[in-house]
């Protein structure tokens, strides 16, 4: 073990991120149903991990050149916790009740960061461009609408239920209007992908369920994930222990063979 100092991580090789690519080019719609697809598949399987990636975005979406995506940067990401800090996701695609600071947030925060994502594919532009935490809770009011006092009423946080009742009350955007090149599907999916309330959002299992995706829908559906154990976060242990535990890990690692790989 006196000769193990260094060992590397062999990943593959992602050219661009779809932040890159929406620049550079309008995608057509069957790209976005693939795009969308992949990015379902995985959330799907890291929500059964009980993760929360809490930082997705364009630019932690890698593309390949076959349009296969993989999701990045998990720098961000916990486990499921009955309270996590407000202070996460890039704030363009950021669920108000991030914004809010409500603390019991879940998955769904992701799945509202994808439909903000989805709807940045279809029309190429950002759908909630705030320019502060407050720019971007009434930008996304704006569209969404105010939420009913049945929601405020279940936030936790004082502060949040004091500010809403204090803004003036904004109707829901009729979505077929605000968004006149999108199918009908489109539309229908993008409003419970960003729904005020979290406990009403779609996961990514109903969102995967969605016609909008019949297209690509896996006849077998993705294994679900054994729950992260993060038990050794908390070891205090010396560095030759730590040195052990790698190689022992690197030792034991069996890749999966590539007709086995998720996607």
């Amino acid at each position: 073990m006196s000769s193990f100092q260094n060992f590397y991580l062999v990943m593959p090789f992602i050219p661009l991120d779809l932040s890159r690519i929406l620049k550079m080019q309008k995608l057509n719609s069957s790209t976005i149903v693939y795009l969308l697809y992949q990015i379902l598949r995985g959330l799907q399987y890291i929500h059964s991990a009980g993760i929360v990636h809490r930082d997705l975005k364009p630019s932690n979406l890698g593309v390949s050149e076959n349009y296969e995506v993989k999701i990045l940067d998990f720098g961000m990401a916990r486990q499921t916790e009955p309270e996590m800090t407000g202070y996460v996701v890039t704030r363009w695609y950021r669920a108000p009740e991030v914004i809010l600071n409500w603390m019991h947030y879940n998955q769904t925060v992701d799945i509202w960061s994808v439909g903000c994502i989805l709807a940045e594919m279809i029309t190429g532009c950002v759908l909630f461009p705030g320019g502060d935490y407050f720019d971007e809770l009434n930008k996304i009011i704006e569209v969404i609408g105010s939420p009913k006092p049945s929601l405020i009423n279940k936030m936790e946080s004082k502060h949040a239920q004091n500010y809403l009742k204090l803004l003036p009350v904004k109707q829901k955007k009729n979505f077929k209007e605000l968004f006149p090149t999108m199918s009908t599907l489109e539309t229908d999916l993008l409003e419970k992908m960003l729904d005020l309330d979290p406990e009403k959002r779609l996961s990514a299992v109903e969102c995967l369920a969605h016609p909008y995706l019949e297209e690509y829908r896996d006849s077998d559906p993705e294994l679900p994930a054994k729950k992260y154990d993060d038990s050794f976060e908390s070891l205090d242990l010396a560095i030759p222990e730590w040195k052990s535990l790698s190689h022992m890990e690197i030792m034991t690692f069996e890749p999966k063979k590539p007709s086995q790989q998720a996607t």
